[in-house]
């Protein structure tokens, strides 16, 4: 999933009572996507807004950035060059702009995929990034791992292509490529939204087949990322945007390709539209038709800092929180003690850079949606506990079971959302937004096991006026909000399938 949008969804959620009186939940989404400053809230007063109601199903959420160390900008240089090889491997493939094609797999892939690449970069504005490394949950995992070459945290310049099936004879002359948000990858994303349990792609039961399936059937050529850090930095997914859009020209001959971004994939693919770079990245190269916004925040977000100590019990292992996502405290009152817990935080530290990602998401709302009283995980409403302290930081206020800096100091650490806003996509690209309005009074469409956003108009995650603002999108096509699909739903969900294909077959 894709944010704060911390993360996307991951195992069954549990509740129970903590030492806090709060309840615990062991599947927690963060939204790369999500929050914005209060006078930017009124931004999508001048976008083309249509309502419409939504389908019986959904999934999907996602993503997280800051800044990189320094580096020497650098386009990489073309040569030929022989890649590893295994047992569906392939050999002497040419490099494409400082690409290097490492291994091909193509026999007993899961999820009806049917080629999947491992690329690296030699750029060497990658770097080795920072990670959660208390226990394996920001570690590559599953078939993942051995694409990855068995490496558990492979290094930021390598990554995933996935191929859908029937890529070489579509009927569609334009390739589509589906980019993933947080804590997520490209098989839950778009292949399996059942993948990591129950809930994991917003409601009880989840579907074995997703978005990819649904659209390669309809004739398209669909490929998908899969990044090595499910957190990482938005500069370097939006720079492996670019590889992989080369790829797939590369390989299907067309001129441009679709582009479709979900969750904090959002930030990754409108960076790359945008120009937005760092010195040593690449600035748009007029390979995108149409780009596809869904679940971002376009207008940032601060869905992590809301809700107080809610977040904690998904998160902190003291609570036995297990989801790979930052927390907004840097401090735990454990066993009556404070306890130091800086590398869970989303704070850059000396426990390192885990969470840039998610640092570049941020925004502040609270003069739009003011910080409510109570919240709601769609089973239980609870009132929230260190509310203010979590939002605003110790000072006037103090927390009574966790401390931390606030979201004030979190944004000065890493956020992108105005520089992202002011770089602009141009207007060359047909831009098109997808959002989520959930009925916040109904609990069947709300997320199951996590704090909901419900200080106002929201997808679960993302604030409707954030998802939907037209800000800085030279040519916003169309802007389209399905009721009641919540923000995991919107990657798989059969309204919102329909709604791209609409878009994408003009």
């Amino acid at each position: 999933m894709s944010m704060g949008l911390v993360a996307c969804a991951g195992d069954d959620p549990e509740t129970s009572a903590t030492e806090s009186g709060e309840p615990t939940a062991s599947d927690t989404v963060s939204t790369s996507n999500a929050s914005m400053t209060a006078t930017a809230a009124t931004a999508t007063s001048n976008a083309t807004v249509t309502t419409a109601d939504s389908a019986d199903s959904a999934d999907t959420s996602g993503d997280t950035t800051g800044d990189t160390g320094d580096t020497t900008d650098t386009t990489g240089d073309t040569s030929d060059t022989t890649g590893d090889t295994s047992d569906t491997g392939e050999t002497g493939e040419p490099v494409l702009d400082g690409l290097t094609l490492e291994q091909t797999y193509e026999d007993g892939l899961a999820n009806d995929w049917v080629r999947i690449e491992r690329w690296s970069d030699d750029n060497p504005g990658f770097i080795q990034e920072d990670r959660f490394d208390l226990d394996a949950r920001a570690q590559q995992t599953g078939q993942r791992l051995e694409f990855f070459d068995n490496d558990p945290v492979p290094h930021s310049s390598v990554f995933l292509l996935h191929y859908a099936p029937g890529w070489d004879r579509a009927e569609k002359p334009v390739p589509i490529l589906l980019a993933h948000g947080a804590n997520d990858q490209a098989d839950r994303a778009w292949a399996n939204p059942g993948e990591s349990g129950d809930f994991g792609c917003g409601q009880s039961e989840c579907p074995t087949t997703g978005m990819m399936q649904d659209l390669a059937q309809r004739g398209y050529a669909v490929f998908a990322i899969t990044h090595p850090h499910s957190q990482g930095d938005n500069y370097f997914w939006a720079e492996q945007i670019h590889d992989a859009i080369q790829i797939v020209r590369d390989r299907t001959g067309a001129d441009a390709v679709d582009l479709v971004g979900w969750s904090k994939g959002v930030m990754s693919t409108r960076m790359y539209a945008s120009s937005l770079t760092k010195e040593w990245g690449t600035a748009y190269q007029d390979d995108i038709r149409r780009l596809v916004l869904v679940g971002g925040p376009n207008l940032g977000f601060d869905y992590i800092f809301r809700y107080g100590t809610g977040h904690n019990n998904g998160i902190y292992a003291d609570y036995g929180g297990i989801i790979h996502a930052p927390g907004p405290h840097d401090e735990l009152l454990v066993l009556g003690l404070w306890q130091e817990r800086a590398e869970y935080g989303i704070y850059k530290s000396v426990k390192g850079d885990n969470w840039r990602g998610q640092l570049q998401m941020l925004a502040a709302w609270d003069d739009v949606y003011p910080l409510t009283a109570t919240a709601t995980n769609a089973l239980i409403t609870w009132p929230v506990g260190d509310s203010k302290s979590t939002y605003y930081g110790e000072g006037e206020y103090t927390g009574l079971y966790a401390r931390g800096k606030g979201i004030d100091f979190a944004i000065g650490q890493g956020s992108i959302i105005e520089p992202m806003i002011d770089a602009g996509i141009p207007s060359s690209v047909e831009t098109y937004l997808l959002c989520g309005d959930l009925n916040l009074d109904d609990k069947d469409v709300l997320i199951q096991g996590l704090p909901n956003e419900i200080a106002g108009p929201s997808d679960g995650i993302v604030f409707v006026d954030s998802c939907a603002a037209e800000d800085g999108i030279g040519n916003l096509a169309e802007a389209v909000i399905l009721e009641d699909v919540n923000h995991l739903k919107l990657g798989w969900d059969p309204e919102a399938v329909d709604q791209i294909d609409a878009w994408l077959a003009k």
